[in-house]
């Protein structure tokens, strides 16, 4: 039983304060949409389309990323190599440049005069407000995210798990599915909710390479400075509501994930 002496108090009335800042906003912008607003944005086709816009671009970039981005994780939890501080400080990077500044540096990437931009141009893709520049800003801001919290996973697994495993006779790429990936899926699963869920939310980086096709933090931006906050408070309100629910849905399944343990056996290898 928890003695309620006056650190305690203090510590639960600093906690309260910071839980209350978070939320206030959040419920006043929800008590201030009327029902009838929020009925008008649920059945608004504008709307509807850029939600879910966000929603497949986001997932599209988090899934195709967490291809190279698992296996760099791996590398930096299990390898000493020479400037490795440095390959991390780079990962996390985008973390700390000003968004408007990611997407300076994405749009310079993928534009027509941008090596990625000239290799696109060859086969007659502009980069430039389409989906697949969404997707890139998208990822260049939220990747250190799943990259970090990969590494994390991968670090806590037992080495000896896995060098058991190579002496008897298992390949790397076996221990690799088997052992390491499964005992680290639940800091993936985070890592890649993480990612998900900061992508989906992007504003700065995106606006400056695609201000359309809109994703919705970019439609609400333009609800707001064209109309004002009557107009934008109720796609506010949606987009939480339908981000929030994805964001537990993911949370379910990679609670689900937790259950799975690898224990390895010298006959299966």
């Amino acid at each position: 039983m928890i003695k309620y002496n006056p650190f305690n108090w203090i510590t639960l009335l600093l906690s309260s304060l910071i839980l209350l800042f978070i939320l206030a906003p959040l419920a006043g912008m929800f008590f201030e949409t009327t029902g009838t607003e929020f009925l008008e944005t649920i059945t608004d086709r504008e709307v509807q389309e850029s939600i879910w816009l966000t929603l497949w671009i986001s997932f599209a970039a988090t899934f195709i990323f967490a291809i190279g981005s698992v296996p760099l994780a791996w590398l930096l939890a299990r390898k000493n190599f020479p400037l490795k501080n440095v390959v991390q400080g780079i990962i996390d990077l985008p973390v700390v440049l000003p968004h408007t500044a990611a997407g300076i540096a994405i749009l310079g990437f993928i534009s027509r005069d941008g090596f990625l931009g000239k290799a696109a141009d060859i086969v007659g893709l502009t980069l430039i407000n389409n989906p697949a520049g969404i997707a890139l800003a998208m990822a260049f801001v939220s990747i250190p995210f799943l990259i970090n919290s990969a590494r994390d996973g991968f670090a806590a697994v037992p080495e000896r798990l896995e060098k058991a495993a190579l002496t008897l006779g298992a390949s790397r790429s076996r221990v690799f599915f088997t052992i390491s990936l499964p005992l680290a899926w639940r800091s993936i699963m985070t890592g890649f909710i993480m990612m998900f869920a900061r992508g989906m939310s992007e504003f700065g980086a995106v606006v400056i390479v695609a201000y359309h096709p809109m994703i919705a933090p970019v439609l609400i931006y333009e609800r707001f400075s064209s109309f004002g906050i009557k107009y934008a408070r109720p796609a506010s309100v949606l987009f939480i509501i339908v981000a929030l629910a994805v964001f537990i849905l993911l949370r379910l399944i990679s609670i689900r994930k937790k259950e799975i343990h690898v224990t390895p056996d010298a006959e299966t290898y």
